[in-house]
């Protein structure tokens, strides 16, 4: 598991924080009328959470939730299988690090996590 996405009590804070500034992103996005940017920001959220089961749950209530807002009914479809199927992948450690969470991805692709996040929480982590 890479260092910025430790389970550490310093890595759960580092990743509390960049959750709430991306949270802040995407209701930003949101209000601008940027739906692609509000996607965007969602996808970070998931990536980070990846390692916790409550905000990784957390992310993909707000993906269903825009997902409704959008009426995207095959993204809240994919949202709904993620949403079951993320305790099962915590239970078993098979969580696809990098995974961006939506549903025009597959729910087992790793993906690299992006380098400003990956420094972002690592340098998170050397300051808590």
């Amino acid at each position: 598991m890479n260092e910025a996405r430790s389970s550490g009590f310093a890595g759960r804070e580092a990743t509390q924080r960049v959750i709430a500034a991306e949270m802040a992103a995407y209701r930003f996005a949101v209000a601008a009328g940027d739906d692609d940017r509000a996607w965007h920001h969602l996808e970070r959220v998931h990536i980070v959470s990846q390692p916790y089961l409550g905000p990784h749950l957390a992310s993909h209530g707000a993906m269903l939730g825009f997902a409704i807002r959008q009426r995207d009914w095959g993204e809240v479809l994919g949202q709904m299988v993620r949403i079951i199927l993320a305790p099962l992948g915590a239970l078993t450690g098979r969580l696809p690090v990098g995974n961006t969470g939506r549903s025009n991805v597959s729910a087992f692709a790793p993906m690299p996590i992006p380098a400003d996040l990956a420094d972002t929480l690592r340098q998170q982590d050397m300051d808590s």
